[in-house]
């Protein structure tokens, strides 16, 4: 499959009679008294969302809503491996000069997380006050409905080249981006390989390092100059939360995947506790539904690649080959492509504002009073907000991409 194909999903009823017998059969462990999340997802929710899975969530009825979305499939490959069969979505706008706009998602995240921005974005505000955007959001290599690969060191550089040939096929010669999680480290990557083509990222996992006054002296004055705000030094507290009490998930990914995986594939409720405590962790009181939750963690149990595909992409961006990006490379200067900031208060990493304006030529930076980590989720007027004051007129990435402004309205589909 060489050319871009539309894409139906079709779970094979045996994958949905499989499942069924795995939960109806699942084991549980026991628990401490009164210890709440601090041991992990609590046995009481994880029985619960395990008896709404077996009887009540329709995967059907989700099934039906995911081909409702414009989903397409096309063949990219690599340099140095094989050709994988790529899922994503596109929205065109129906505005000839939108900005294409690549979205990029992480773990335990998806492409869906895309759907809330969709009809902020494809069309023009009121008034066609606002930019509009052709969006792309694929199911990014071992994840979803994408193919994974079979040979080892396939790390940030190739989920990069995919994702800009993706744009490439696609006709974008010149793009920006959007992304948090892995998605935030990808599209840091596409920049600094492809900087004539990935013009200005958005991220909202701003990161970086403290100014160095010799690579950074006017920033590192600033840092010794200005005393952290009550904001910044929430985010640090945040920031060593994670690191001390909600990371241990990373070391295990990415240093022993595959051991991981025989767990995963193997137990659906594994699978559901293992993402729903991040869900729960990592989001700033979001009101995830029973249905929403089964819907990630089912995308994942049924993804093309397998459970334990998705897991690797931490192996691989920590282990790089000597040619490759090590996930810390990402959170390095990186110029040339515009850069826009968002700050969530409840992210998992929350550093001060000398710290990530150390990434890159930053041009934009908003803070937001509520969110976390799946901020297109749980707050997708934050992020469509941030898109169109980046790039709209007046915003500092404005016809960033030539020719593509976001407001010719010449044309009508």
């Amino acid at each position: 499959m060489s050319s871009i194909e539309p894409f139906t999903l079709s779970v094979p009823d045996s994958e949905l009679e499989r499942l069924a017998t795995k939960l109806s059969t699942a084991s549980f462990p026991d628990e401490l008294e009164n210890s709440g999340w601090d041991y992990g997802a609590p046995l009481s929710d994880i029985k619960r969302l395990t008896t709404y899975w077996k009887d009540q969530f329709d995967w059907r009825r989700v099934e039906s809503k995911i081909n409702e979305l414009p989903n397409y499939r096309v063949r990219i490959q690599a340099e140095g491996f094989e050709a994988l069969n790529i899922h994503f979505v596109h929205q065109k706008s129906n505005v000839v000069g939108a900005i294409p706009l690549l979205f990029c998602h992480g773990w335990p995240g998806n492409f869906l997380e895309v759907v809330k921005l969709l009809p902020l974005l494809a069309r023009p505000g009121s008034g066609k006050s606002t930019p509009a955007f052709h969006i792309v959001a694929p199911s990014i290599p071992g994840f979803g409905f994408s193919e994974g690969t079979k040979k080892k060191g396939f790390g940030l550089v190739q989920y990069a080249e995919t994702c800009h040939k993706l744009m490439q096929k696609l006709g974008y010669e010149k793009y920006v981006t959007q992304g948090g999680d892995w998605g935030c480290m990808i599209t840091r990557t596409m920049g600094k390989l492809y900087p004539e083509s990935c013009l200005a990222s958005h991220i909202n996992l701003p990161r970086g390092m403290k100014p160095s006054i010799f690579s950074n002296p006017v920033l590192a004055i600033q840092h010794f100059l200005t005393p952290y705000s009550e904001k910044e030094k929430r985010g640090l507290g945040r920031t060593q939360w994670f690191l001390q009490q909600g990371s241990g998930y990373r070391v295990l990914q990415a240093t022993k995947p595959q051991t991981l995986g025989y767990a995963l594939a193997d137990s659906p409720v594994g699978l559901l506790a293992w993402i729903y405590e991040k869900l729960h962790d990592w989001t700033d009181d979001y009101d995830w539904t029973p249905d929403e939750i089964l819907t990630w963690v089912s995308i994942y149990w049924f993804s093309t690649a397998g459970v334990a595909a998705a897991q690797r992409i931490y192996y691989e961006a920590t282990h790089p080959s000597p040619d490759g990006v090590h996930r810390t490379m990402t959170e390095q200067y990186i110029p040339h492509v515009k850069l826009g900031l968002a700050y969530f208060p409840m992210e998992i990493s929350s550093l001060p504002r000398t710290w990530s304006r150390t990434l890159g030529p930053v041009v934009f930076e908003s803070e937001h009073d509520k969110g976390g980590h799946f901020a297109a989720t749980e707050r997708p007027d934050a992020i469509a907000d941030d898109l169109q004051k980046m790039f709209g007129k007046g915003g500092p990435a404005y016809e960033v991409v030539p020719g593509r402004g976001g407001y010719d309205f010449s044309s009508k589909l």
